[in-house]
C-alpha cells in the first residue's frame, strides 16, 4: 500500500507560472521585445533621418553690451562713457552757485559783512554746485549738488 499510493517527491519546488496557474503555452499578455530592440519597445538601430536635411548651420551673431556702474559724482572728474556719444570720456566740471553759496552769503550779511564781503563765497568753487559735462559731445552727464 505504501509503494503504490505513494505519490513521488518533488526534487524542487515549482515555478511560479506553475504556481500561479498560469498556462506556458499560452501567448504573453504584452509583447515580447524581438532581437535587436529594447524593452521599451525603441530600436537600438535607429534608422537614418530619410528625407531631411541636415541642420544648417546658421551664423550666430553676437552683441556685446556693457553695463557700467552707477556713476557717483562729486567735486572731482570722473572716467566714464558718455551716455550720448558713447565714448569713454574724464567729465569735464563746470561750477554753479547753489543752495550753499546763497546760505553762507546770507549768514555773512547777518554777521555784518555788508560792504561786499558777504559775496566772498561766489568766489570759491569748495561752496559752489558742480555739474559734469563730457568734453566731445558737451553733454551734462551728471551733477553734484552740495546742499
Amino acid at each position: 500500500m505504501s509503494a503504490a499510493s505513494a505519490k513521488p517527491v518533488p526534487s524542487a519546488p515549482p515555478s511560479y507560472e506553475e504556481a500561479v496557474g498560469i498556462n506556458v503555452n499560452y501567448p504573453h499578455p504584452y509583447p515580447v521585445p524581438g532581437p535587436g530592440r529594447t524593452p521599451d519597445g525603441k530600436g537600438t538601430n535607429l534608422p537614418p533621418h530619410m528625407g531631411q536635411p541636415p541642420p544648417a548651420s546658421n551664423p550666430i551673431t553676437v552683441q556685446t553690451v556693457y553695463v557700467q556702474q552707477p556713476v557717483m559724482f562729486y567735486d572731482r572728474p570722473v572716467q566714464m562713457v558718455c551716455p550720448s556719444c558713447n565714448q569713454v570720456i574724464v567729465t569735464r566740471l563746470s561750477y554753479d552757485s547753489g543752495a550753499l553759496t546763497w546760505l553762507s552769503c546770507g549768514g555773512l550779511c547777518l554777521l555784518g559783512c555788508i560792504a561786499g564781503c558777504c559775496l566772498i563765497p561766489f568766489c570759491i568753487d569748495a561752496l559752489k554746485d558742480v555739474d559734469h559735462t563730457c568734453p566731445k559731445c558737451s553733454a551734462l552727464v551728471g551733477s553734484y549738488k552740495r546742499l
